[in-house]
């Protein structure tokens, strides 16, 4: 199992950035190759519509909180075996720090997603998160 861990500091309040974080109907807006993703069982769960490998899969994630330490944990229940994390932290009273930790196989990840193989493969892993962390920067920024 591989782990990449990333981070991002953003201009909003930790709560802010948790509401947004919690709003599985915008992933689409900075998670790449979601077309479309809803919340099923009162939030626990998600349902995500992705381009991967050259053509449409679907996911089901489980979703679990961790609210006192401003942490959500998340891992794929079909389709390809990812987990992850994202953990807040405040800087300030208007920023929070967003760290991503994602938990994968490569070889898994090569064969649901395509792409290339090896140390090539986990560059492209680590471009993808670190674009994603900016967009949910944006995101969160704009919703002010």
């Amino acid at each position: 199992m591989s782990t990449l861990e990333e981070q991002i500091d953003i201009g909003v309040p930790i709560d802010r950035a948790w509401d947004c974080l919690h709003r599985v109907e915008t992933y689409p807006r900075f998670l790449d190759g979601v077309r479309q993703a809803r919340s099923e069982g009162g939030g626990h769960r998600a349902h995500l519509d992705v381009d991967a490998g050259g053509g449409a899969q679907e996911f089901e994630a489980e979703i679990t909180d961790r609210g006192q330490e401003s942490v959500m944990e998340w891992r794929t229940t079909s389709g390809p075996d990812l987990a992850g994390s994202f953990s807040l932290l405040p800087i300030d009273r208007d920023h929070t720090r967003v760290q991503a930790r994602f938990e994968y196989d490569p070889g898994i990840v090569r064969e649901a997603f395509g792409g290339p193989k090896g140390f090539a493969q986990a560059a492209a892993i680590e471009r993808l998160v670190r674009n994603d962390l900016e967009q949910f920067k944006e995101l969160g920024e704009q919703e002010r």
